[in-house]
């Protein structure tokens, strides 16, 4: 099992976190210090971070310091960043120039899968890795590279304690209504069941509204994290009640380039016509959505800028889907008391917001303010509706990283009071 340090630096743990993704590892640093006056009472402040993108294809190294000045802005061979494990340890020595002084306490991950048996953060050992590898079937897009950064730290620095978090642990505590699918029931103890994802990034949003819309936050809030992976969350008092993913990151809202919710005859139709496990894999995970409904790209920004008729066509179905589930999670809280977009489309694509939001506005009342649109969550200005809205907008940008480095801390402490 990983090492724990004997004690943690007198102001606070300093955390390095991983998010690696299918073609990019981002690293931050966090150190995390006790603080009161927010809820759990502990505070992330982020540091240097950086991120290599285009592993494989066109890598590029870009690391700043905690005051923003650039450590490196550069591209390499893809000889030389050809895969995970080159990347981590590449990103991490550009990254040594910014934690020479502060070395970090531990390392928190990003995992999007935890299964049935991880409803929190865990320290990672050979078992963990073990359990974490079986559940890849279920996220083949990210659960490999998240193992992959786990298991370079583990060559590279064997000394430090790696603390996984689970995308899915947010939803763990769902009234089993929401997690099960129709199918034998034997099944769902073997695993079989709704899981959700984002949760990270969900609970983040929680604790953020709590602080600066507490009466929402105690209500009824359906949060749209939409990215290139995208799904929604209904919570009630900051708690998952229920979200559109489900099993894998395949279900739910159609996304970049992962189809969404599917009659599941379409996969034995394909089957019918003779394709295997990997053929239908390649086509669910990376030839619909987005991508391949417009033809045109899985980038929200090209779509937007497009005049293509398919382009349109896929906007227009993604915001449908969006309004429509937004429905369906209003009536399994019993109302909306708020609604908050999040992730990189949530955040940035005014177009977005505007379009769902004149699809719910029939039923819900919402009124969106036009300026504060256009500004998104930048400038601090996170609401984007109007004052007499029925139902209040959000638009927040949201910190899977220090919800990581909170975690991380947190489990630190624990294993030293041990």
């Amino acid at each position: 099992m990983s090492s724990v340090p004997a004690q943690p630096a007198a102001d606070g743990h300093v955390v390095l976190v991983v998010n690696a993704g299918s073609s990019s590892i981002k690293c931050s640093v966090y150190r995390v210090i006790d603080d009161p006056r927010v809820e759990g009472g502990s505070r992330a402040l982020h540091g240097a971070g950086g991120q290599i993108e285009g592993i494989g294809v066109a890598p590029r190294v870009v690391a700043h310091m905690a005051d923003g000045r650039l450590i490196v802005d550069e591209k390499f061979p893809v000889a030389q960043v050809a895969d995970h494990d080159a990347a981590f340890r590449l990103l991490r020595l550009v990254l040594a120039v910014g934690l020479r002084d502060t070395p970090p306490a531990a390392i928190g991950h990003r995992v999007v899968h935890g299964g049935a048996r991880h409803a929190d953060a865990v320290l990672i050992d050979d078992d963990v890795i073990q359990e974490l590898d079986a559940l890849t079937p279920l996220a083949p897009l990210h659960q490999p590279h998240n193992l992959a950064a786990i298991r370079a730290v583990r060559e590279a620095a064997p000394e430090l304690p790696q603390v996984a978090c689970f995308d899915t642990a947010f939803h763990a505590g769902n009234d089993i209504m929401a997690q099960l699918f129709a199918l034998p029931y034997s099944y769902y103890g073997e695993g079989v069941r709704r899981y959700g994802f984002h949760g990270l990034s969900y609970e983040y949003i929680a604790k953020h509204l709590h602080q600066v819309a507490p009466d929402i936050a105690r209500g009824c809030v359906v949060v749209a994290h939409l990215g290139n992976g995208a799904s929604l969350c209904a919570m009630k008092d900051g708690q998952s009640v229920e979200t559109t993913m489900g099993l894998t990151a395949l279900d739910g809202l159609p996304m970049g380039t992962r189809c969404g919710a599917l009659d599941a005859g379409a996969v034995l139709w394909m089957m019918a016509r003779g394709m295997d496990y990997h053929a239908i894999e390649k086509v669910l995970y990376h030839e619909s959505g987005l991508k391949g409904l417009s033809g045109v790209s899985s980038d929200m920004r090209e779509l937007l800028a497009s005049g293509s008729e398919q382009a349109k066509l896929a906007i227009d179905f993604y915001t449908y889907r969006i309004a429509q589930d937004v429905g369906k999670l209003a009536v399994v809280l019993g109302g909306l008391d708020g609604l908050v977009f999040t992730g990189g489309i949530g955040e940035h694509a005014a177009p977005i917001r505007a379009q769902v939001c004149e699809r719910l506005a029939p039923l819900f009342g919402i009124a969106l303010d036009a300026q504060l649109n256009e500004a998104g969550s930048r400038d601090g200005h996170e609401r984007v509706s109007t004052r007499d809205s029925r139902v209040p907008v959000f638009a927040i940008r949201t910190d899977e990283e220090g919800m990581i480095a909170l975690h991380t801390a947190r489990l630190l402490r624990e294993a030293l009071k041990r």
